[in-house]
């Protein structure tokens, strides 16, 4: 084993939940290394105790030199965004896979402890995803494969790369299939912020301009869990601490419409707002819900931070943040 000098690294540390993450283990006590290709006037949040860096993890010695002393790692950083951004950049969310071969190659050879990769429901594959009314996914139904194409497919590759780097070289890896995980401190605008961020945005927008109507992408009956943000940090650390090496879900079971989420914003903002329906716009799969049999099974636990909780908090941020930007 090689000398330690920091107990987690988190990569993407200064994305939405790598910000939070770093947050949340410095709050512990651990000593943190975050690494962002990002300037750090970009990062989400920085987090002064920790040990803050700018460098693309995507080059193998970059990923080399700060895996080096590395207790355990967090692997979150990805290309990502909303459907928006994820239709419309497929190959750049390919592009993350040189990130994720070369974080789990630097993982193996400085004998890093514990591994842990954020999947993505987008591993799942369409034609399971076609109703509204859905049959939440179990973890086996990522195969036969055809996730979302371009960042589901670099996903279900490195849940299978995770795999077989535990196989054959012993590296304890745990994978996690995050479903929609929103949140103050996340992106809100721009085209890369996901549906409630945008919907909060929307709505605290109408509230202060008073211009009581909204867009909608998609007829707004598409269905949908998300999972708070402080959810997803515990499910994390529950699953990197555990002792299953399958993928597990981890999202909430709480399904809704688009449209049932504008009307949970609407009430915390205490407007309603015209809807105005931008049929064309990208709106993924038609219905995607979490089925928490088996991290009920393995963990005794689920995410249990109810939507309505959940986005009082994040509309309160996003309302701040759209109160600045307008003066």
């Amino acid at each position: 084993m090689h000398a330690v000098d920091v107990d987690v690294l988190v990569a993407g540390g200064g994305g939405f939940i790598g910000g939070h993450l770093v947050g949340e283990l410095l709050d512990q006590g651990k000593s943190v290394r975050a690494v962002d290709v990002k300037p750090a006037s970009q990062w989400y949040q920085v987090h002064p105790d920790a040990q803050n860096v700018q460098a693309d993890l995507s080059l193998r010695e970059e990923a080399m030199a700060h895996t080096a002393g590395a207790r355990e790692v967090y692997m979150l950083a990805a290309d990502m965004g909303g459907m928006g951004f994820i239709e419309n950049n497929k190959a750049a969310c390919m592009l993350s896979v040189l990130t994720s071969t070369h974080m789990l190659e630097a993982a193996r050879d400085h004998e890093v402890e514990r591994y842990f990769y954020s999947s993505s429901a987008c591993v799942y594959a369409a034609d399971k995803q076609t109703r509204t009314e859905v049959t939440a996914l179990r973890e086996a139904d990522a195969y036969p494969a055809m996730p979302e194409d371009g960042y589901g497919w670099e996903k279900l590759f490195t849940e299978r790369m995770c795999r077989h780097f535990e196989e054959d070289f012993g590296l304890t890896a745990r994978v996690a299939r995050y479903h929609n995980v929103y949140g103050p401190n996340g992106t809100w605008d721009g085209g890369r912020e996901k549906a409630p961020a945008a919907v909060c945005r929307k709505i605290a927008t109408a509230a202060l301009t008073g211009k009581h109507e909204l867009e909608i992408w998609g007829d707004g009956e598409q269905t949908r869990s998300f999972m708070y943000i402080d959810d997803c940090l515990r499910g994390s650390q529950m699953i990197l601490a555990g002792e299953s090496s399958e993928p597990v879900n981890l999202g909430s079971s709480e399904l809704v419409s688009i449209n049932q989420l504008v009307s949970i914003v609407e009430q915390i903002a205490g407007i309603t707002c015209k809807r105005n329906y931008v049929l064309d716009a990208p709106q993924g799969v038609r219905g995607r819900n979490s089925d928490n049999t088996l991290i009920q099974e393995i963990y005794g636990w689920e995410p249990s931070i109810s939507l309505a909780d959940g986005l009082a908090k994040t509309y309160e941020w996003v309302h701040d943040q759209v109160a600045k930007s307008l003066g």
